[in-house]
């Protein structure tokens, strides 16, 4: 009988619990390859440091930093680096779990990690966040690297926090590195296209989806919970498409207009203020009403387990799109296929992100750039042919999005690792 991991105390809502009960649900069809299945529940390497920092005021200051790297066998460590209080050890360790499943399941040469610091970013000045990143990346620094493990932004972090990063790594190693990180500034090695391409994923599937089911986006009723990158720039690909996003949810409220936001008029509030909350081109809500707005479509593009049991028995939406990593629990899951509710997984859903991030790193080995254009129909191309062959796979075993996604990643995975072999 296999020990767990002694250094995880998991909680039944927890993501690294979520993500341990969707590898069972994917084991029965590994066939003979399930004899290596406990490499998916162990990370290759977790790295916890401190970080400490000095204060504008003088005081010093410790937080807890991490880094995991999941899998390693299909290639270099990726995932991003999230900057949140609320930040542990297995929500790290989940993160670069769905990261393995993630790049497998796009056929990206990469295997899965993740890192993150406990702090609230929003109580730091730009000085302190700026020391805040150069010493949590110096700690880093011995496990990271262009061809080990390649961080990008994740929850509060971005550009000018990646740019941080690549100068430290490269100071530290005495030569321009532009390969150690991806969503940099286009100036440092950045690629087109590279902030919204999540985003665009998740319209991309999403559109594929509702294609499949017969959903007309022209008129569809859009909620979207989460309005950063990536939920916001979802939103804008829908109505271009003829939708209407007619609630939008973040932390700093909720807002509802059966006619649909004018999305202008929306940005702008959320670029001057930080949310959408006080939006005067819309109703404010209580938090929980999102759940029961009239939709469609459902984008949970905000932080992990916000479909619950409850949420899921009261959703209206035809289709969910995971714009988030882990946003439905597992027994969720189960009451939106029980309510035939499509779920496309955020391990294909959002994996724009990570697939505009390795042509960022081809890009910056080979010095040679595409326009837009072309990152956008490489993009579309990628996520639409890897859904295909998900949806062959859900087909063919008549089992969920979700888990057929996993079964054509780890199918991948566990080959390379049978492949590779054991060393010594």
């Amino acid at each position: 009988m296999m020990q767990g991991l002694s250094f995880v105390q998991s909680h039944p809502t927890s993501p690294w619990t979520t993500y341990l009960s969707q590898v069972d649900r994917v084991v029965p069809y590994l066939g003979p390859l399930s004899r290596w299945a406990e490499t998916l529940r162990r990370p290759k390497r977790t790295l916890i440091v401190d970080v400490p920092i000095e204060l504008d005021n003088g005081v010093v200051m410790h937080y807890e930093g991490y880094r995991v790297q999941h899998n390693l066998s299909r290639g270099p460590g990726k995932g991003g680096i999230r900057y949140h209080p609320d930040v542990t050890l297995e929500e790290v360790m989940a993160l670069s779990a769905w990261m393995s499943v993630k790049t497998a399941a796009v056929n990206l040469p990469y295997g899965g990690a993740k890192g993150g610091v406990r702090v609230d970013p929003k109580q730091l000045t730009s000085n302190e966040l700026e020391k805040l990143t150069r010493r949590y990346t110096s700690e880093i620094g011995i496990i990271i690297g262009p061809q080990q493990d390649i961080p990008a932004p994740d929850v509060n972090t971005n550009g000018q926090i990646m740019a941080w990063m690549m100068d430290t790594y490269s100071m530290n190693t005495g030569a321009t590195a532009t390969g150690v990180v991806t969503g940099k500034p286009i100036p440092l090695g950045g690629s087109l296209g590279r902030v919204k391409a999540t985003g665009r994923g998740v319209f991309v599937t999403g559109r594929e989806a509702a294609r499949r089911i017969g959903l007309p986006l022209n008129g569809a009723r859009v909620a979207v919970q989460g309005f950063g990158n990536v939920g916001s720039s979802a939103a804008e690909l829908f109505v271009g498409e003829g939708a209407r996003i007619v609630a939008v949810q973040d932390h700093t409220g909720s807002i509802y207009r059966e006619a649909g936001f004018d999305m202008a008029d929306l940005m702008a509030h959320v670029r001057e203020t930080g949310g959408v909350g006080g939006f005067a081109g819309g109703e404010p809500m209580e938090n929980e009403k999102f759940w029961d707005v009239p939709m469609d479509i459902l984008i949970p593009a905000a932080l992990e387990g916000q479909i619950d049991p409850g949420r899921a028995q009261r959703l209206s939406a035809k289709l969910v799109l995971e714009g988030a990593n882990g946003p439905t629990l597992p027994e969720a899951d189960d009451m939106l296929a029980s309510r035939n509710i499509l779920v496309v997984p955020d391990v294909i859903c959002n994996a724009g992100g990570v697939t505009v991030s390795y042509f960022e790193w081809v890009q910056d080995f080979s010095s040679f750039f595409w326009t837009e254009d072309e990152i956008n129909l490489r993009l579309d191309k990628i996520m639409v042919d890897a859904l295909k062959r998900i949806w062959d796979v859900a087909d063919h075993h008549r089992i969920s999005l979700r888990t057929a996604t996993f079964v054509v990643a780890c199918e991948r995975i566990l080959e390379a690792r049978q492949v590779r072999g054991l060393y010594p």
